[in-house]
């Protein structure tokens, strides 16, 4: 049922425990994951007011760490013995986790419910508010 998934993350606890139900659902006949980060390329916008930052640099460094982070992922999954890769996006979050869930033909998508920029009070995170609302197959909020 769920052969394909789609696992944003934002390398925060409650991401790393939404891998857990990854890994559940090869039990379900889950048989391919994607791993997805996406780089919010809000946080690499400046203004006339900010001291001179090479944004281009920012982004250089966001990715390597992001590729380490993700080739580590990908590692587990494929110790589970799931198929698994991984993709690098820059965008707005939930625009990207919809548009590459489109792109792979993800089954289900297993998100966080917070991310790491999250307001400890919020009931659900903006992103994955956003990704449950315009979603076209079933999302999975993993609580924290």
């Amino acid at each position: 049922m769920f052969e394909r998934i789609l696992y944003p993350t934002d390398f925060s606890d409650v991401s790393k425990k939404a891998m857990g139900y990854v890994k559940q659902l090869k039990d379900a006949g889950a048989k391919e994951v994607t791993v997805l980060h996406v780089i919010d390329e809000r946080s690499l916008t400046g203004s006339v007011h900010e001291v001179f930052i090479d944004f281009m640099a920012v982004e250089n460094e966001l990715r390597k760490i992001a590729d380490e982070e993700c080739g580590k992922l990908v590692a587990q999954f494929l110790e589970k013995g799931l198929n698994a890769k991984f993709r690098i996006e820059k965008g707005i979050p939930f625009l990207e986790i919809l548009k590459v869930s489109k792109e792979e033909k993800s089954s289900i998508i297993v998100i966080g419910s917070h991310g790491k920029s999250n307001i400890e009070e919020m009931l659900l995170g903006s992103v994955s508010e956003a990704v449950i609302r315009k979603a076209d197959q079933p999302v999975l909020v993993v609580k924290r």
